[in-house]
């Protein structure tokens, strides 16, 4: 058996997002309005003020340019 080619990312890649507080820039995807991902840099965790120290954790500033990124189309939800 060979392993299925993963190409969930072809219907809505990795978008770089950046925070208006801090200017951190990550890069989000939207699967569905109640699914997001992130993928923070080493960058982008030092320039965050609000990152929780839970390695899960995520920016509320941050959060809210990304669903607002979801809501005017720069970020494509796959739903």
């Amino acid at each position: 058996m060979t392993a299925r080619q993963d190409e969930r990312l072809l219907d809505g890649p990795l978008m770089p997002v950046r925070c208006r507080r801090c200017a951190a820039e990550v890069l989000a995807r939207k699967a569905s309005w109640e699914q997001t991902s992130i993928q923070w840099n080493a960058g982008a965790r030092a320039s965050c003020t609000s990152l929780p120290d839970d390695p899960f954790g995520t920016c509320p500033a941050l959060r809210s340019a990304i669903q607002e990124a979801a809501l005017t189309g720069a970020i494509k939800v796959v739903e």
